[in-house]
Order: structure tokens, then sequence, then C-alpha cells
């Protein structure tokens, strides 16, 4: 039901995704009537890919936490959120509002052991074809250096689980590579990262997230999001110039016609929709954050994630990964305060 289009866009993302995906199931939460409605107009009514579960509330994208979390309680986000919690299902997909969202998720849920706030994070392209996951993006604005620390240790989690990489590089996002640059917050994150058994590369800026420089960035909530939102509206303006220029004149349409095989891959690479969905890592249960303004193609995306999240395993290797490092810095930190003996 969320989303800037609700309907529109959600049903036809589900019914598309099942097509691809037929030994997935879904469960389409919110007003039974006008999604019946909306399956109908998609002629997808009378198969077994799905099961609507009536929400008599719906969370506005402009409601205040406190009312979706403690007045809308039969609200679909919170209906949906309580069906992964009671095993019903095993991931939720989302593209509402993101801090009732974050609200929800964490009062219904938890977080794992050793996380006290949940993160957004998801992947950005980058030049060497892959993608860097930077987190957050947006749930945290005030970070601690702890709270940095927990964003690494579910961001090294989260990609060690869905690409199978061993021991995923980390860096601190910063005004500069050199140790003494940041405010004291990243500088301490710095120094809690360094003796952390994680894969610390160091300081990184804003340009290395497209180098690819690592696998995992980390940054508080506030410069995540203008990070992200920045590099969504210089993909937007890239692709629209390139349309503005090949139609200037014939000898313009004529070499974009000759390049479009190179432009389409090209555009495709640069394309955000295809990285829509972002996971909330520390929760105890998989959600996918949509985003709000994403049309059929991107939702189906977020909800591929969310698949796949399902299929790597993700929850049961972020709680193995969590727990594992956490256990390792609490014996670093016991050697390291108990009295050495005298020599």
């Amino acid at each position: 039901m969320g989303g800037d289009a609700g309907l529109p866009v959600t049903v036809p993302a589900a019914l598309q995704f099942a097509r691809r995906n037929p030994d997935t199931k879904l469960l389409l939460v919110g007003d039974s009537t006008a999604i019946r409605a909306a399956l109908k107009d998609q002629g997808g009514l009378g198969r077994d890919w799905y099961e609507i579960i009536h929400a008599s509330e719906v969370v506005a994208m402009d409601d205040p936490v406190e009312v979706a979390l403690r007045r809308k309680k039969d609200s679909s986000m919170r209906v949906a959120v309580q069906s992964v919690k009671d095993g019903r299902a095993q991931a939720f997909v989302s593209a509402g509002n993101t801090g009732a969202l974050m609200a929800i998720s964490r009062y219904v849920l938890k977080t794992l052991d050793g996380i006290d706030r949940p993160a957004i994070a998801t992947v950005i392209p980058n030049q060497k074809g892959g993608g860097t996951t930077v987190l957050d993006l947006g749930a945290n604005v005030d970070c601690t250096a702890e709270h940095l620390l927990q964003f690494a240790i579910m961001g090294t989690a989260l990609v060690s689980a869905v690409e199978q990489r061993n021991r995923p590089s980390v860096g601190l996002l910063n005004i500069g590579e050199e140790v003494i640059k940041g405010n004291e917050v990243v500088k301490r994150a710095a120094e809690l990262l360094r003796s952390s058994g994680l894969n610390f590369h160091g300081n990184v800026e804003g340009d290395d997230i497209c180098k690819g420089t690592v696998d995992v960035v980390v940054c508080d909530g506030f410069v995540g999001n203008v990070v992200l939102k920045s590099i969504e509206g210089l993909a937007r303006m890239v692709s629209s110039m390139m349309r503005e220029e090949f139609q200037r004149s014939a000898l313009s349409k004529l070499a974009g016609l000759v390049a479009m095989p190179v432009l389409r891959r090209f555009r495709g690479r640069v394309d955000n929709r295809r990285y829509n969905g972002a996971a909330l890592l520390g929760l105890r249960g998989i959600v996918i954050k949509s985003h709000g303004s994403a049309d059929a193609y991107a939702f189906g995306c977020a909800l591929q994630r969310a698949h796949e999240a399902v299929q790597n395993g993700l929850l049961d290797d972020t709680a193995r990964t969590v727990d594992s490092l956490r256990q390792y810095m609490q014996a670093a930190k016991e050697q390291q305060d108990s009295p050495q003996p005298a020599v």
C-alpha cells in the first residue's frame, strides 16, 4: 500500500516477480478490496501465487513515527512485519514511510545481540563492474563511534552472505584518507575498526564508492543519505543529457544509432532502479526498503533482493558474523584491560 503510487506499482511488480519465481508465494498485505481490484486489472486473479492478508489501516508517507507505531496497530506495515515475526513470511518488502518502517520493524522484530540500531544498506554500482555496499543510508542521523563499528560488522556480514566473499574490506567515509582527518566520532570509530578484527582498509573519500576501492563503506545516516541521493541524481542527469544530445541533429541521431548498444549497456549499469531495495540490517528478520518513487521494475528488483537474501541465508549469516565478531572484540578488550605481569 506504500510508496508514491501504491498498488499500481506494487501489484504489477509482484505479479511479474511471481512469474519469474514460481516457487515463491507472496503475501499481499493491505486493503483486501483494493488489492483484488488491482489484481483483476492485471489479470492476476485465480492463481495460487499469492495470499491476501487484510489490514484496515495504512501508514501515510507523512505520518509521524509515533502515529504509525502507537495508533495504527492494524496498518499494512505493522501486520506485514508481524508476519515475519510469527514466521509466516521469510522477508518483508515495503516502499512506505522509512521512519515508520524502521520504528515498527525494530519494535516488533527487535535487534540482534550486540546491535543497538538497525542500519539501511544498499549496493551502489562501481567502475569495477560490481557494487559497493554503503551504510547507513538514513536510518540513524546521530551516530556514535560504536554505532559506526556496528554498521561495519553488519555490512561485512551482508557482503559475506550475499556475495560469498571472505573477509570483505571495509572503509570509513571521511573527508580525507589521512588518520588525522575527520571529527572526533569518525576518528574514534577508526580506532575501534583498526582493533576490531575486521578487514579495515582505513579512511576513504566519496569517490572511492564509485571506484570500488573497498567492499563496504560506513558512514552515519545523514551523510549516507546525501551520498545516495547525489549519486542517483547524477545518474539521472547523465541519462537525460545523453537523450537530449542525440536528439539535437540528424548527425547526432546517426551517431546515437551507431553507439546504441554501448549506450544501452552503460545506461543499464548506471540505472539506479536495478539496485533498488535496501536491507535493514541488524534486525531479527529480513526487511527490505524500496524507494517510495520506485516504478514496477524497481519494486520488482527490491522483491528479488529479498528473495536472494532468504536464499543466501542472510539472517543466519548476519547473526553468526555479528556474534563471532562481538565475542572476538570482547575477548580483545578483556585482554587489553587485564593487568600485565611485571617484568
